[in-house]
């Protein structure tokens, strides 16, 4: 038998083919900072921790290096913790500073910074303390000067899921600055059920989180808007399986170019493979919400961002 050759996503004729990344990066973020994208993933309990990624087609992506030395608490983390350590880290650009949030289910919130993303990145600073607090992710509102965070629950640790936080946060990233409120109790919601991985955005002069409920192997991935931080959200299924094999289309990023596109990165479950990362174009509907995929199922195959 001869061996198959390396899974290649650009398949050289402007158009590229799912996963973009056909290997285990959990709970992808993305950013774009002028002309380049960034991506971490989850790392658990593995050090060096928190990979880097860069891309400048979101489709091509290159390991640059690790933002996280060692886990912390040095004493807990020095056994291997299966299931614990860094979970769905956000990754930001802020005030010409780089910054990853990420919240570790028996500690709390975390996040370090950087000026350049190759380091060197401060030491983890606790934000918030508390068991079960997950999936952070910080918004710092240009027009208004604001900063928020938004988090998930783990119900192994603290016996609440289904439900996001949301605070109001220091603009120095480094505390929150009350005691926090409900945005969404997916228990109110038909269906909905392990509302996680949030992540925050600001367009239009709305509050938009974009959120996966379901399961990692059975779920989809919704969006919620707000004129309010505090909501009132109204929701919406953005990305879900449909008649395609891609199963559990399920958190991640939402991205746009100097071309003015705009494009998500989301994960797909493959049990031993691990969590691969697919990319789907994206658009707004004339009322304001988006549309990802083809028309809201994973794509297989598509043209490349128009990009370098």
């Amino acid at each position: 038998m001869s061996p198959r050759p390396p899974w290649t996503a650009d398949l050289g004729d402007g158009t590229y083919r799912n996963p973009v990344l056909n290997a285990d990066w959990s709970d992808p973020d993305v950013i774009r900072v002028g002309d380049d994208f960034y991506l971490t993933a989850s790392s658990f309990g593995r050090a060096p921790g928190l990979p880097l990624l860069h891309s400048r087609d979101l489709v091509n992506w290159t390991l640059t290096g690790h933002a996280l030395d060692r886990l912390e608490p040095a004493a807990e983390c020095a056994v291997p913790r299966h299931d614990c350590g860094v979970w769905a880290p956000s990754l930001r650009h802020h005030a010409g500073r780089f910054w990853i949030f990420w919240g570790d289910p028996d500690h709390g919130i975390q996040q370090i910074s950087a000026e350049d993303v190759r380091g060197p990145w401060t030491a983890p600073h606790l934000v918030k303390a508390g068991r079960g607090l997950i999936d952070p992710c910080p918004l710092w509102d240009e027009e208004t000067g604001e900063a928020y965070l938004v988090h998930a629950w783990a119900k192994s640790r603290s016996g609440i899921k289904n439900r996001l936080t949301g605070h109001r946060m220091s603009p120095d990233g480094r505390e929150l600055l009350d005691e926090g409120k409900t945005l969404i109790d997916a228990d109110t919601l038909p269906g909905w059920f392990t509302l996680e991985g949030p992540k925050l955005h600001r367009r239009n002069g709305e509050f938009w989180i974009l959120a996966p409920a379901g399961g990692v192997a059975t779920g989809w991935q919704g969006a919620f808007r707000s004129r309010d931080f505090f909501g009132p959200y109204e929701e919406r299924v953005v990305l879900a399986q449909g008649r395609t094999g891609v199963n559990g289309p399920h958190q991640g990023a939402w991205v746009d170019t100097p071309a003015g596109e705009d494009w998500f990165l989301h994960f797909q479950e493959r049990g031993a493979y691990g969590r691969v990362t697919h990319l789907q174009p994206m658009r707004w509907d004339g009322d304001g919400w988006p549309v990802v995929g083809d028309a809201g199922e994973p794509v297989a195959t598509h043209r490349k961002p128009a990009l370098p």
